[in-house]
């Protein structure tokens, strides 16, 4: 039994990534069965999630890399489109967009970086939540505990009578697609292998009350019954918690009980507690705007959008902690911990650059870049001196000084176009072209 795989993540993205989890998983439960019988499922999480940030730590970088110098280049940014405000012609929109582009260039930064870094974090993340929900669809040790107790329960049952008696299960909802597959029930090899592995599934999220009936249900197999709802208790203990629980039954079946555990109901109200409070602390870690710009927070409805996900997002950790087993608690907190930990390492380094320096390092390589594309470098140059520990406090251009200094910069672009226009294969030959083609098709339309 131990070579046959339970419900596996079946997302043709992110089970590629789910194989790879699940094994790094399944080595930490070798590693932890060294040194006891029963290794910790809890401690097998917290480990796995430190693991995986660990190994995410060079994309994280970049992402809060990201998110530090875009505090610094938020004021120039809104400084642009406050400029541009209200004019939408091609000519202000292409202006707009150049010296947009000139201060990302002046920062080194992608305006994508942020969202790629993301994107290739995203679902590792959410291979590991299939992981972990999913335990024993990875993890041999765990799998095991549930033979020969399923195989019974499903070879002296039909498909009608096990989807009656589980449908009633904490689990049911979310496995309730393996029962209406065709699979289900069936007495073919890959029938049998389909049913057993929902009955696994389902039998892993039960609570003791629902382990009972079971018992109850299948009188002649109560010793295999007791002998998978202990074993599987020792791997799933944890602080005196059942992982596989979820923090809402616990306090609901305690508070209903006659003799009520108190340190338990403390145990598990802990859990979305310190799962909101650990998300809060890392979002104060995050950069946040200066006071200074406040104005321009106001003014920008995406950095507004940010705030309020900060504040919304402890809120909806602590329901999804208090709502799903509490694995998945200590996997939130547990990654909302190295991410803060995480932070306040980027936040010193990041501190401790000059960020002049860098901004000169990196209108060096692009003004060499526009250098080859026959490009040229005085409006990225212009924008360069502008000291990013000032920009908070820069001195207001008058209107009048802008219009010259904008006027400037257009007539020396010019100028530069119309001298090196004859340069074979330079963007400014091309663009040249393509300017002579426009006014000729614009001048034929008028003689029309």
């Amino acid at each position: 039994m131990t070579s046959m795989l339970l419900t596996q993540n079946t997302n043709v993205i992110t089970r590629p990534f789910s194989f790879i989890l699940g094994k790094i998983l399944e080595g930490i439960f070798w590693f932890l069965g060294l040194f006891t019988d029963y290794p910790s499922a809890g401690a097998a999480i917290i480990i796995m999630t430190v693991i995986i940030y660990l190994l995410l730590l060079p994309l994280t970088v970049k992402q809060q890399k990201f998110s530090k110098l875009s505090n610094k280049m938020n004021p120039e940014l809104q400084a642009i489109r406050n400029k541009y405000q209200g004019k939408t012609d091609q000519d202000s929109m292409m202006k707009m967009n150049e010296e947009t582009k000139l201060v990302y260039q002046k920062y080194g930064v992608n305006p994508s970086g942020s969202c790629i870094q993301l994107l290739i974090q995203l679902p590792i993340l959410w291979s590991l939540y299939r992981v972990i929900y999913n335990m024993p669809a990875y993890v041999g040790r765990i799998r095991n505990v549930f033979y020969p107790l399923v195989t019974n329960i499903v070879s002296s049952s039909d498909k009608e009578t096990l989807t009656e008696f589980f449908k009633d299960f904490s689990g049911y909802g979310y496995y309730q697609k393996q029962f209406t597959n065709d699979l289900f029930g069936t007495r073919t090899a890959e029938g049998i292998q389909h049913t057993e592995n929902t009955v696994i599934d389902i039998l892993n999220r039960a609570s003791t009350v629902e382990w009972e009936r079971v018992a109850e249900k299948f009188p002649n197999l109560v010793n295999q019954v007791n002998d998978a709802s202990t074993e599987l208790g020792k791997y799933n203990h944890f602080l005196g918690l059942n992982i596989g629980l979820t923090p809402s039954f616990v306090l609901k079946s305690e508070w209903a009980s006659d003799t009520r555990n108190w340190a338990l109901i403390i145990g598990v109200l802990m859990i979305p507690v310190l799962s909101a409070l650990t998300q809060w602390i890392n979002t104060k870690l995050m950069p946040q705007p200066e006071q200074s710009n406040k104005k321009a927070e106001e003014e920008n409805p995406m950095m507004s959008s940010m705030k309020t996900m900060n504040t919304v997002m402890p809120l909806m950790s602590a329901v999804f902690c208090f709502t799903l087993p509490i694995g998945m608690g200590i996997y939130w907190i547990t990654g909302s911990v190295v991410r803060s930990i995480i932070q306040v390492v980027v936040n010193k380094k990041l501190d401790k650059i000059d960020i002049d320096a860098m901004i000169k390092n990196n209108v060096e390589k692009a003004n060499e870049k526009r250098r080859k594309n026959g490009l040229p470098v005085e409006q990225i140059s212009s924008n360069a001196k502008i000291n990013a520990k000032n920009v908070g406090s820069a001195p207001v251009e008058s209107e009048t000084a802008k219009k010259a200094r904008i006027d400037k910069n257009i007539k020396e672009s010019t100028e530069y176009y119309n001298k090196n226009a004859s340069k074979p294969g330079s963007l400014a030959a091309k663009a040249s072209m393509v300017k002579q083609y426009n006014e000729r098709n614009n001048s034929g339309k008028k003689s029309e």
